[in-house]
């Protein structure tokens, strides 16, 4: 392996842990620079001097799904198929298109406001919840939680998420 490479390599490990070890609500990329830039000498100049960017997630309306975001709602496998046939960006563009917004402080939380109803949404790694919430509208006593399988419809999931507690 050259020495171009191996740097290339070191580079981009330095990067990753860096940019993605910090929390979602502290996370700074620092201005779009090419990987392929960076060497070890002046990675520390360039994250230290650069002008950095943040990002940040918020409550989206329904007219802001993206142009991306849309190309992934067209990729959607048939709504017959198992949740766990899609991709985490084409179910994530599909909570976009139900009215969730994700969570700034954990990406696998999304949330929903309903006239009727409030909930939190978790993707887990074996199962989707859905906590509809005692605070939100409506006269729940306290939170209702369900669970559902990746091995259910992304039709069956909507359907049961979608008509409430």
């Amino acid at each position: 392996m050259s020495a171009v490479c191996v740097s290339k390599f070191i580079s981009r490990d330095i990067i990753s842990r860096a940019v993605f070890s910090a929390p979602v609500s502290t996370l700074q990329i620092p201005n779009s620079l090419p990987l392929q830039d960076f060497t070890n000498s002046n990675l520390r100049t360039h994250l230290k001097f650069r002008r950095k960017k943040t990002l940040v997630f918020s409550k989206p309306s329904h007219a802001e799904l993206s142009a991306a975001e849309d190309e992934w709602l067209k990729k959607l496998p048939e709504k017959k198929k198992p949740l766990y046939s899609h991709s985490l960006p084409c179910i994530e563009a599909w909570l976009k298109n139900l009215g969730f917004y994700q969570s700034k402080e954990d990406r696998a939380v999304w949330f929903i406001e309903k006239s009727d109803w409030h909930a939190q949404l978790s993707l887990d790694v074996t199962d989707l919840y859905i906590r509809y919430l005692k605070s939100g509208p409506g006269n729940l006593e306290k939170d209702v939680e369900r669970r559902f399988s990746y091995a259910l419809s992304r039709e069956d999931i909507e359907n049961a998420i979608l008509g409430g507690p």
